[in-house]
């Protein structure tokens, strides 16, 4: 699980880099769009990351379903010393709100795009930028969009840290400086998604 976390991280920071384009070039976002338009490679990374994502859910459940059944009905029983997070108690929760985030997500953008261009339909929208500035002047969808990346914060400051503490880096000298590390990269990550939802919502008011 901790391999496919750090995968879909990586992923979003590379998502994130191309949606910043939509702050300062249109054209370039527009051209990135249709670099990763129904090209092989694309596809090919399409595949790719919905298999990682398809890993991460499939052992997310599993772990959740194992840790129930260990404890019975004593969730999260823990001594006066130890202190939970709440993300930590709330990670499949979080996670299910993320899958539904990310299917309003592929439905607004994938399926418009690249998905109607592999298939030659008609419909396939060329114009990327148009189609985020169109939809993100929506009050209803800049509230699902960041009340899902609220989720994505509160998912990914535990599941970051957590992911290094499970790969074994999880010694006293290394603790409190991953927490800080991913709290501060999980966070400037979301700032950025957040951002441009927000700025395009303002600029359709003016």
């Amino acid at each position: 699980m901790s391999i496919s976390g750090i995968f879909l991280i990586l992923f979003l920071v590379f998502h994130v880099l191309m949606n910043m384009n939509l702050l300062f070039s249109i054209e370039a976002y527009d051209l990135i769009c249709e670099i990763l338009g129904a090209n092989w490679y694309a596809i090919a990374g399409t595949f790719v990351l919905a298999a990682g994502f398809v890993i991460h859910i499939f052992y997310g459940t599993l772990l959740t379903l194992q840790n129930r059944k260990a404890r019975g009905f004593e969730k999260y029983a823990s001594s006066s010393k130890t202190k939970i997070e709440w993300a930590s108690k709330n990670m499949w929760v979080l996670g299910a709100i993320i899958f539904l985030g990310l299917v309003i997500h592929l439905l607004n953008f994938w399926y418009k795009m690249q998905f109607s261009e592999l298939i030659n339909s008609l419909d396939a929208v060329i114009d990327g930028s148009g189609l985020v500035i169109n939809l993100f002047s929506r009050p209803l969808f800049v509230v699902i969009y960041l009340l899902w990346i609220a989720a994505l914060w509160f998912h990914l400051t535990h599941g970051f840290w957590s992911a290094f503490h499970t790969l074994g880096w999880n010694g006293k000298r290394w603790f409190s400086f991953l927490r800080f590390f991913s709290n501060i990269v999980t966070t400037l990550i979301m700032i950025c998604f957040a951002a441009v939802p927000v700025y395009y919502y303002i600029i359709s008011l003016i």
